[in-house]
């Protein structure tokens, strides 16, 4: 069985058995970014959150993305399907105005993005290119304040932002080099919009899963060996997958998490733990 279909068959199981129910995100608007392919954690993300009743508006990056893509965003029944690359300028603006002559409002945010040069994610910090830098926190993190900012005033009764973080934000994970540091200020800034935003009811979240075999992780040098060494050592002893991290984000976005802001939600087995 490929990929997608496992997911897709968990997440019609999971569908079956709330059929006839009201969803815990019943009405829901949710706009999720950074699907690449059927193994994106993104996907494991928007098809729990399409699972629990919320409604889609789905981007892809670019026209060769666009290939893998937009099967997935027609099975998640996507109303809204819309190219959003956040280094081409207007185009993250554009996702925001569709929406809002869609919907008129906005619930759930997911910012599954992130990217850095080869030669400046392949080397060592200290060797890294100002450039490089730049380009890594532009897109792997300003662009969630940015996604935070245009969402503001589309949450009209609340809601919650999502980003993607990874422990070597807070431990030196060897090879993940430069987006170390990335991640890193992404989980403080998912901190200050948690703060800022709390008052008009927006949650903010940084989830941080083990290593999964994603498109973009397997870009990392030495992913493998990680990958390895998590699940070994991991209280748990198994491997995380894109449904755990979209079941456990589905949850984050409902009201019974109404009152968890701000912090790194670990779905990683227990390895966080670990000395």
């Amino acid at each position: 069985m490929s990929e997608s279909s496992k997911t897709d068959h968990f997440f019609d199981n999971l569908r079956t058995r709330i059929e006839g129910r009201t969803g815990p995100l019943d009405g829901k608007k949710a706009l999720v970014t950074g699907i690449a392919n059927d193994r994106s954690i993104a996907y494991g993300c928007a098809s729990a959150f399409r699972s629990f009743g919320a409604s889609l508006a789905v981007t892809y990056l670019d026209e060769k993305t666009r290939t893998f893509t937009q099967p997935l965003a027609e099975r998640l029944e996507a109303p809204l399907f819309l190219p959003c690359d956040v280094r081409v300028e207007g185009q993250l603006e554009s996702v925001f105005e569709a929406i809002d002559k869609t919907w008129g409002k906005l619930d759930i945010v997911l910012h599954s993005i992130a990217f850095a040069p080869r030669e400046d994610l392949h080397g060592r910090v200290v060797d890294c290119s100002r450039d490089g830098f730049l380009t890594a926190m532009d897109v792997s993190c300003h662009s969630f304040i940015r996604m935070a900012r245009l969402a503001e005033p589309l949450m009209k009764d609340g809601g919650s932002l999502f980003t993607m973080s990874y422990y070597g934000s807070e431990k030196v994970v060897e090879k993940y080099s430069l987006m170390g540091p990335v991640k890193a200020a992404l989980e403080a800034t998912a901190r200050y919009l948690a703060v800022e935003l709390g008052p008009k009811g927006i949650r903010v979240h940084s989830i941080s899963p083990g290593p999964i075999p994603t498109r973009a992780a397997t870009g990392i040098d030495g992913f493998d060996e990680i990958m390895e060494s998590a699940v070994r050592r991991a209280p748990t002893r198994k491997p995380v997958c894109i449904e755990d991290v979209g079941m456990a984000a589905a949850f984050l976005a409902t009201d019974y998490a109404r009152q968890i802001t701000g912090g790194a939600t670990y779905i990683d087995g227990g390895y966080h733990i670990l000395g």
